[in-house]
């Protein structure tokens, strides 16, 4: 007995169900396949069944000549070519098998990507995937059959290319080998020859389902490659790109049917429509100048996408609810489109003119015309006879003699919202269909998108034109005016101030008309100190940056014009006793960010303006008014007639803004308690060098702090007289300097000085010896300070125990509220 016998019959011999393999099962089901079909039949799932057809991958051949091809004739012995006619004689050269495979050409990974063939659209994304890393038109035409092939169950196809010439056909070979392609005759775009020929001559989709049944008349030399297993085929005309594709089926399987035919229109214009998507998408967004660029092009690709006769497009005017159009389209080219045509307004019944940017307008209230009705209900109209509709104004077609047929109008749509209306004017051919509706649809949103993304670009062009002409007005007044530079130019520089270079001199000593003076003198002491700086600062230009730097300087406590000055002549005392540890060019930024440290203060610290929402905070993340304070001061150098370092190259000039920059953010107390460790670290390691950015830029940010921290450095008398000042001038000082809150200064000025100023002073002191004067004056005050805070606290015990006595002869239910009082 056989092994397929014996596997059939079942038997129960252990040594012959351990015989059964699954080559023997192969074997016998392909002696019996009629078992097999019974077996499925009545045992597997027809789900089952189409999960194992979609999966399994199908064989495409772009040719494939079989053993009876006639023309084009190669052999491989002579590699000789025939010109001969094509016949259907039996007298054939055969195509060689090498040749043959090199025509046969496959791609697998195409083959394996392709998954069930229901799913056109994902088929359609994985054939993007392809045709990205081609090229050539030719090849992206290649790929896209191939995956055409395997959606109609096509055995293979044969790709027909329009040469040179544009009078014949070529067959595409897919690794673009010449040789081969040179075996092939051109195929004549004329009728009376091949199918490939009569099917480009015609542009039209030939389907054959039974191949010995083809039309000797009109294509008598029957198909350019010869397969005698073909049995169906299907040619189709690739009109834009002018050449023809065959799909054929070998064979028994069945024929090609109109599904497929349609399923390979529905294919082209889905790939034709993403195409137009993508152009649509590169042309508008790449180029938002301005929401009148945008519409002519969305009218004009709107055009071409329905094969429209005309466009207009009305935008939605939510606040008078009314729409309106600027912009419209005259039926000739793009470039034709006209600002004040109103030819295309065929439905505006009650439309008016208005002026909106020097250019005529019109405008027509919501629930008025096609397009109004749209607009209202955020619905699409086709109308195939816009006679036949009463919504429709015949009176523009009476006054020009258009005719208006048909009309295809859609809601521009964002977040839910209707922005915009476009109408399309009759359709080339035919009327509009289901499927431009569906076309239109997808394109609107791209529309909805551009025109908003105009919008918003419009937006922030005329306000960054307001904020250029606001920017100019506060340049102006926030300048000093000619009258403040001619009675500054009245005064004369001394050319020597005594004690200005020691620590203990006080700032608050000079009046307010006498500052800028004093900073001019400091600012030229230093230009002096290096002789290429000394030439290089226009004194008219100083003058006016010196007093436009005192008006930027609002009239608040502590923040102000006499406390910059403090801090500038404090930096200045530094750089001239450290013996020029700086270079020419930091000393000026030093100096000048000292100057403009607190520019445009407003009184409040970083904590408030973040903890109040306030602009500057949403504009500064971190160091709010120091970001604020730089920003002010290149504003300031900005303008022609104060920028101190017009003379500076450019090079110079970026480096001075970055000193500059680093220097005013240093004053920021929090960064200081992040880069204090840092330096200590550096000073205990021994390691501090002059020549190392880094280092140098700690020890600059630590001067900054040290000198704004001015006031708790100089001498007693001189210390109290800040607060002095500020109330002379009418301004409430902060407690630490208002003597009229003797009971609180005291604790507050020990806490302050033992956290803040004698850790900066202790680090500066290490780097720059000179500095021991801030050290040491620092501690005098703590000292004094300290002994106000103990006085402060015996009175305060005083007046704690004989309130103490009193309460005694208080009843004792009020002597225990007093007590709980006091305890709190």
């Amino acid at each position: 007995m056989c092994p397929s016998h014996r596997l059939i019959e079942g038997t129960n011999d252990e040594r012959s169900s351990s015989s059964v393999t699954a080559d023997l099962v192969r074997v016998y089901l392909n002696e019996h396949p009629d078992f097999l079909n019974s077996y499925i039949q009545q045992n597997v799932h027809s789900d089952t069944i189409e999960q194992w057809i979609s999966r399994k991958p199908t064989k495409i051949s772009s040719t494939r000549p079989s053993a009876t091809t006639t023309a084009p004739l190669i052999t491989s012995q002579s590699n000789s070519v025939s010109t001969s006619p094509i016949t259907h004689t039996n007298d054939k050269r055969k195509i060689s098998s090498e040749s043959s495979k090199q025509i046969s050409l496959t791609t697998a990974k195409s083959m394996n990507t392709l998954v069930e063939l229901n799913d056109k659209r994902r088929l359609l994304h994985e054939l993007t995937d392809e045709v990205n890393q081609n090229v050539s038109k030719a090849q992206i035409l290649y790929e896209l059959n191939k995956s055409i092939a395997t959606t109609v169950a096509a055995d293979g196809f044969n790709l027909y290319l329009v040469d040179e010439t544009d009078a014949n056909l070529r067959l595409f070979s897919a690794e673009n080998d010449d040789e081969l392609a040179a075996c092939f005759i051109p195929i004549r775009i004329t009728p009376g020859h091949c199918l490939a020929g009569y099917v480009a001559w015609s542009k039209e989709t030939i389907r054959i389902s039974d191949i010995a049944h083809l039309d000797m008349d009109k294509y008598p030399d029957g198909l350019y490659v010869k397969d005698d297993k073909v049995t169906a085929v299907m040619a189709h005309p690739i009109i834009s790109a002018t050449g023809v594709v065959e799909f054929y089926r070998v064979d028994n399987i069945l024929p090609f049917s109109v599904e497929d035919e349609e399923l390979y229109h529905s294919m082209t214009r889905e790939r034709r429509l993403n195409d137009f998507l993508l152009a649509v998408t590169k042309s508008i967004f790449q180029e938002l100048v301005s929401m009148d660029a945008v519409m002519l092009k969305i009218m004009s690709y709107a055009k071409k996408l329905v094969n429209a006769d005309r466009a207009s497009l009305f935008m939605v005017d939510s606040r008078t609810r009314e729409l309106y159009a600027r912009i419209f389209d005259i039926g000739r080219e793009e470039h034709d489109v006209s600002h004040s045509s109103i030819v295309a307004q065929q439905d505006i019944p009650g439309q008016k003119r208005s002026v909106s940017d020097d250019r005529d307008c019109i405008r027509f209230p919501m629930d008025k015309g096609i397009a109004g009705y749209v607009a209202t209900t955020g619905k699409t109209l086709n109308i195939v006879d816009a006679y036949s509709d009463n919504r429709f104004n015949r009176d523009i077609d009476q006054k020009t003699g258009y005719k208006t047929k048909t009309l295809l109008c859609m809601p521009i749509m964002i977040q839910g919202n209707v922005i915009g209306v476009v109408q399309m004017v009759n359709k080339k051919n035919g009327h509009f269909t289901k499927s431009d509706e569906e076309s239109f649809e997808t394109f609107a949103v791209y529309c909805g998108l551009a025109l908003h993304h105009a919008s918003l670009y419009d937006r922030i062009r005329r306000s960054e034109q307001k904020c250029k002409v606001a920017l100019e007005v506060l340049s102006y007044h926030a300048s000093c005016s000619d009258e403040e530079y001619e009675r500054f130019k009245t005064c004369t520089i001394p050319s020597t101030i005594p004690d200005l270079e020691l620590f203990e001199f006080s700032p608050w000593s000079v009046t307010n008309d006498m500052k800028p003076i004093y900073v001019l003198y400091m600012f030229l002491d230093l230009a002096s100190m290096d002789q290429v700086n000394a030439n290089r600062f226009d004194r008219e230009c100083l003058m006016r940056f010196v007093l436009t730097v005192r008006k930027n300087y609002r009239n608040v406590p502590y923040h102000n014009w006499s406390h910059a000055f403090s801090v500038a002549h404090a930096i200045y005392t530094v750089i001239k006793l450290t013996k020029h540890h700086y270079s020419p060019n930091e000393c000026i930024a030093l100096f000048v960010a000292c100057l403009c440290h607190d520019l445009d203060h407003r009184g409040k610290t970083n904590a408030y303006m973040v903890k109040s929402a306030s602009t500057l905070a949403s504009i500064y993340s971190t160091s709010t008014m120091e970001r604020h304070h730089f920003n002010q001061t290149v504003t300031i150098l900005q303008t022609e007639t104060l920028n101190i370092f017009k003379h500076f190259s450019s090079k110079e000039y970026r480096q001075m803004l970055d000193e500059i920059r680093h220097c005013i953010l240093s004053t920021d107390l929090a960064l200081f308690f992040e880069n204090r460790p840092k330096l200590e670290r550096v000073v205990d390691q021994n390691q501090f060098d002059w020549h190392n950015r880094d280092h140098l830029l700690l020890v600059m940010g630590l001067s900054m702090t040290a000198a704004d921290l001015c006031s708790s450095f100089k001498h007693w008398a001189v210390q109290r007289s800040n607060g002095d000042e500020e109330k002379r001038r009418g301004i409430q000082p902060q407690s630490l300097m208002d003597r009229s809150l003797a009971h609180e200064l005291p604790k507050n000025q020990v806490n302050f000085i033992n956290s803040i100023c004698l850790p900066c002073y202790s680090l500066i002191v290490r780097v720059l010896p000179e500095t021991i004067p801030m050290l040491n004056g620092a501690k005098d005050n703590l000292h004094r300070w300290q002994e106000l805070a103990d006085e402060q606290q015996q009175q305060s015990s005083s007046a704690t125990m004989s309130t103490s006595t009193s309460t005694n002869e208080i009843t004792d239910s009020s002597s225990v509220a007093t007590h709980q009082s006091e305890s709190s």
